[in-house]
């Protein structure tokens, strides 16, 4: 019990110190859309890491990720631990991007903000004029931020079972409305676990598979191989 209270403390106290950090540059009067992105993306990968060293999880890469930028790298989704590990492999290639995220988390009372000053992008799925709204500011970032990739999980919400959840359309259209490589990104973990049980006393290692560029079929069909390829076998 103490060991979870503690964890929670923890992550609260250093997300309540990086909403500032984020904050700075958020709300800076001068600068521009590339160095804000770099320089959000190198905070969160900061925050994600000092967790991860917290927890006592080290992430095991199978595959590598691009050299090029303007990535889509398509995740599968089960616990919010999914982004500080995949944080924790952008860091390390020096990638700079941005999360898209449902409206919903943005609204939170606990950590609305931090998905909004980190540089995450809100979408509403339930309106019309706010997916237009999101696609003209996807294009115009794209078109300033030279090295922008962006993180989709297409699943849409968490996923508490073994194999894939049915994927959602957003991540092909927002790939092709953009001219987008798409890169398949499979955790095999139940994060959601991983988390319950942290921090550990002994190193707990996540594998995390990296596809590669999808250049025929579709994302599902080339999601279930990359599955496939691994030891959890086909879904």
């Amino acid at each position: 019990m103490l060991k979870k209270i503690g964890k929670y403390i923890f992550m609260i106290e250093l997300g309540l110190k990086y909403i500032g950090i984020f904050k700075k540059t958020f709300f800076h009067p001068s600068i521009t859309l590339k160095p804000a992105y770099q320089q959000l993306s190198h905070d969160r990968q900061a925050y994600a890491n000092s967790t991860l060293k917290f927890l006592n999880i080290e992430v095991e890469v199978i595959g590598s990720l691009p050299k090029e930028d303007k990535i889509l790298y398509a995740i599968n989704h089960r616990s919010l631990l999914d982004i500080l590990v995949m944080e924790n492999i952008f860091s390390k290639s020096n990638k700079n991007g941005s999360w898209i995220a449902k409206k919903d988390l943005f609204d939170n009372v606990l950590y609305g903000k931090f998905f909004e000053y980190s540089g995450c992008m809100s979408v509403d799925l339930n309106n019309g004029k706010g997916m237009l709204k999101f696609f003209r500011s996807m294009k115009k970032t794209l078109a300033k931020v030279d090295d922008f990739n962006i993180y989709i999980f297409p699943e849409g919400e968490r996923n508490k079972d073994k194999c894939i959840l049915e994927f959602q359309s957003g991540a092909e259209k927002i790939a092709k409305a953009n001219k987008l490589s798409i890169v398949p990104v499979f955790i095999d973990d139940t994060l959601e676990k991983v988390f319950a049980d942290a921090p550990f006393e002994d190193k707990k290692t996540v594998r995390v598979f990296i596809g590669d560029v999808i250049t025929e079929g579709d994302l599902t069909t080339n999601y279930k191989a990359l599955i496939h390829s691994t030891s959890q076998g086909a879904c």
